[in-house]
């Protein structure tokens, strides 16, 4: 079966949204990178629920970022409170953006994404997680200072 380029992209933007969940789920439950890898991609990608089915994620991508979060989480946390604002250090932060924070980070650092659709890409996950508009405007202003300092050449 061949995939269309746009149903590739859908999958890695459904691998993006699974690997925010992800690393979400390991820091709250303390699982480890390869438990939570196994979990997602057993029970999560392409599952049917009462609201609704899950996207079929992009294993390589999902399992890509997981693993890059998790080896390079100290750099990226440093990466991520140098574009916060001194007055919020990345602890102080929601779990959730933490989370955003690391697998755009991620993806940032591997470089193999341009660092604008990356961004955009991970502003469309933080509009799904939002409840009141104003983090997508957050999540943007701190993902550019990152992509700068990730790749300050595609700028």
């Amino acid at each position: 079966m061949t995939i269309s380029n746009n149903q590739r992209r859908k999958m890695k933007s459904a691998a993006r949204l699974y690997a925010v969940q992800a690393l979400f789920q390991m820091e709250a439950s303390g699982q480890t990178v390869d438990g939570i890898i196994a979990e997602f991609e057993d029970h999560r990608f392409g599952a049917t629920y009462d609201e609704g089915e899950m996207a079929e994620g992009d294993v390589d991508t999902f399992r890509l970022l997981m693993e890059k979060a998790v080896d390079n989480q100290a750099s990226i946390d440093q990466m991520t409170d140098r574009a916060l604002v001194a007055k919020w250090p990345i602890a102080r932060i929601d779990p959730t953006w933490r989370a955003l924070f690391r697998a755009a980070g991620a993806e940032l650092v591997v470089k193999q994404t341009p660092p604008k659709v990356v961004i955009s890409e991970f502003v469309a996950v933080a509009e799904a997680f939002s409840n009141d508009g104003k983090e997508p405007k957050f999540v943007n202003a701190v993902l550019d200072h990152m992509a700068r300092e990730a790749q300050p050449d595609a700028f």
